[in-house]
């Protein structure tokens, strides 16, 4: 049998795409396709945007052409690729001419004639709406949302509003197209989605405001603390044809997916332990130690642990105790302890106690390590009771991350997709659950 091996980010799947599918299937008896990860696209500059990789994966399935397809995820995994599939003939378009010669050292390479006249970018640059984006609240976090938004494409941040008008003016003197607005209703008029970083407790109206002016929200986490206002808020927006997302932007991260992905896959067998920590130490003048403010530990770091048990383990505990050590009203570091049918998690959170911020999986058949600061996800770990299995896997993470988030936002929008697979609707509304559990001191115990 004759196998060939092909690559491509297959984005907006067109005549191209399946007529190099067509061609490279003909050079043999079965056709191993590599589908391109969701990554920093560095050649263009720009996260893509238009179809996640579960969706250009169907796309590829549905040409009938692919007799197997796979994920690329790292530099220099298609010889990787080569040699574990036996693979007879490379084949990959005429536009990478000479570019892939070195691999010519493990198969046959073949350049394939390109359809003339359509690409993935011509159809993107012809069809690209950009959504105008408004930030709310414009304080520490979002300094970082423009140049973070400057690296996805479809996206341009073009006003600001805050409660207090100085801010947002002074917040848009560092950007050149950005128009700072007094008025809340001028502000909505000019966008298309709002992203959301005001104080915690303003979340909730700052959400509903927008939904009802039907804009899409991007709104930081933790993005609510009560589990029914969440649950709310979701129905309100599919109700009003708008995505409403949680910006976690771990959840969002390339390696931290990839490494759900495994798991879930069975590489360390069954789940039966999940740790997972997170703490600075922080100037307690500020806001995180303000009890009118809801300042505190789990409250502002929270969602990051709760995040991998809810991924890996569900949603669906038998019970949750909480450990907290308070100052002046507020936990300055939080344990939560979950029991599941079948697995126990544990978190740890802290602003005036420092823990090793380490995220620890343990399987039947092995553990995933992710070392400090595992949440900024760009290396991990598989090890296994024989030494010589361990895999390390090396990630890049770029600028601050919240461009994975936005990139997910964007293709919501664009796809009509009201949830996404990397933080669904449900752990968002349980993240929000377990702050109302703390509020209401249920199983909460002072240490």
């Amino acid at each position: 049998m004759k196998k060939v091996i092909t690559y491509g980010t297959y984005d907006l799947l067109h005549q191209g795409h399946i007529n190099l599918l067509r061609r490279a299937k003909s050079l043999g008896d079965y056709l191993v396709v590599g589908v391109t990860n969701d990554s920093f696209d560095r050649e263009r500059g720009k996260l893509n945007v238009r179809n996640n990789v579960l969706e250009r994966v169907e796309a590829v399935r549905k040409t009938g052409y692919a007799d197997k397809i796979i994920i690329e995820d790292y530099v220099g995994q298609k010889i990787d690729d080569i040699q574990k599939y036996d693979i007879d003939i490379f084949a990959i378009g005429s536009d990478w001419e000479g570019k892939f010669d070195y691999l010519k050292e493990y198969c046959k390479v073949v350049y394939l004639p390109r359809t003339e006249g359509i690409s993935s970018t011509m159809l993107r640059d012809e069809t690209t709406k950009f959504i105008r984006m408004g930030i709310i609240g414009c304080g520490r976090v979002a300094k970082r949302f423009p140049s973070e938004a400057n690296a996805v494409s479809g996206v341009k941040v073009v006003a600001a509003y805050d409660i207090n008008s100085n801010n947002a003016h002074t917040y848009a003197e560092n950007y050149t197209n950005i128009i700072p607005y007094n008025n809340i209703h001028d502000f909505y008029n000019t966008i298309d989605a709002v992203y959301i970083s005001t104080p915690h407790l303003q979340h909730y109206d700052n959400i509903k405001k927008s939904i009802l002016f039907k804009k899409h929200v991007l709104c930081e986490t933790p993005m609510l603390l009560n589990g029914g206002q969440a649950r709310e808020l979701y129905e309100l927006a599919e109700s009003q044809s708008v995505v409403l997302m949680e910006a976690n932007k771990t959840a969002h991260c390339p390696a931290f997916n990839h490494l759900m992905v495994m798991i879930k896959s069975g590489v360390i067998g069954e789940v039966v332990d999940i740790e997972a920590s997170l703490s600075q130490l922080l100037d307690k003048n500020g806001r995180e130690f303000d009890q009118k403010q809801a300042g505190g530990a789990l409250f502002e770091q929270g969602s990051y642990p709760l995040l991998p048990i809810f991924k890996l383990c569900g949603i669906d505990y038998l019970n949750l105790n909480l450990y907290s050590k308070m100052e002046d009203g507020v936990d300055i570091y939080t344990r939560g302890v979950f029991r599941y049918p079948k697995a126990t998690c544990s978190f740890k959170v802290g602003l005036g106690v420092k823990t090793e911020g380490s995220l620890v999986i343990s399987g039947t058949k092995g553990y995933a390590y992710v070392p400090a600061p595992w949440w900024k996800t760009d290396y991990f770990e598989l090890r296994y009771e024989d030494q010589n299995e361990n895999k390390k896997y090396f990630y890049k993470w770029d600028g601050y991350g919240l461009r994975y988030e936005i990139q997910e936002f964007i293709s919501c929008i664009v796809n009509n997709r009201y949830s996404s697979a990397r933080l669904r609707r449900r752990e968002s509304i349980q993240m929000a659950t377990v702050m109302e559990q703390f509020i209401n001191g249920l199983n909460l115990y002072i240490i």
